[in-house]
């Protein structure tokens, strides 16, 4: 598990701010026909105007500075003009920030206007998955411990994991070693190190955990059609704990 010096995290406290703040922006601009081509110009100025660069641009080709992926689809949506979110709609926005060669990642899923309880359930779960994950995580925990923690809450909730895709660690990259499944035992998995900085990202169905791609190459979709969410952070961990560097202030999670 690679270690990052004082210096590193400065600069990747830094990229994860404005990753922060961009996703604060993106969910005031989350409305009925809004299109999702919108949306990511919009965050892309925002990235560029707070001092970073949108590191999803070009990445591997990817053609887009955010990753925009509506109900069905699980992550790496290109946004498009041609798909404008519609009331009912989940929309799930995922942000890699580059800052002085550093990365911050994070995702949140949104409702846009009323939204079925199946879907708020979905929603809501997936983002207590992640909490789930990190409770009482320390430096010398296997990464198992996270894994097993986010499968049990998902699956006694009745949806499923996605088994395809994880989290990974983050820095001058923007994907790192090691892996952070969202499933397993908790025996599993490297021993979580001091001052490791990892992207932990609940990907979670809910129907069943199957996924395929679309013809582009990058949009992963459920392969049932049911709605899929996706809640992101990029966490530190140091001697004293960990720290959610990508987490809102005001979010009811903050102070615990």
């Amino acid at each position: 598990m690679i270690q990052k010096t004082p210096a590193e995290i400065v600069l990747i406290k830094k990229a994860c701010e404005i990753t922060r703040d961009a996703l604060i922006y993106a969910k005031t601009l989350v409305k009925e026909g809004v299109s999702t081509y919108e949306l990511d110009k919009s965050i892309e100025k925002f990235i560029i105007d707070s001092g970073g660069s949108p590191a999803c641009l070009g990445y591997e080709g990817y053609p887009a500075a955010t990753c925009i992926s509506v109900n069905d689809m699980v992550v790496h949506g290109i946004p498009s003009k041609d798909i404008v979110l519609q009331k009912g709609d989940i929309v799930s926005i995922d942000i890699v920030v580059a800052y002085k060669g550093y990365h911050g990642d994070a995702a949140r899923t949104y409702p846009v206007g009323e939204i079925s309880a199946e879907k708020e359930k979905l929603v809501k779960v997936t983002k207590e998955c992640f909490f789930k994950g990190i409770e009482n995580l320390r430096i010398g925990d296997r990464l198992g411990k996270l894994s097993h923690a986010i499968q049990t809450h998902a699956e006694s909730n009745g949806f499923s994991v996605v088994r395809e895709l994880s989290g990974h660690g983050i820095g001058r990259r923007m994907h790192e070693a090691p892996s952070v499944l969202n499933y397993g035992k908790e025996t599993d998995g490297p021993a979580i190190s001091e001052n490791a900085v990892l992207a932990i990202e609940p990907m979670i169905n809910a129907g069943k955990k199957e996924i395929g791609m679309l013809s582009d190459g990058w949009g992963i979709v459920t392969r049932d059609g049911k709605p899929s969410a996706h809640y992101e952070n990029t966490v530190l961990f140091t001697r004293n704990g960990l720290e959610i560097l990508t987490l809102e202030k005001d979010d009811e999670y903050y102070s615990r």
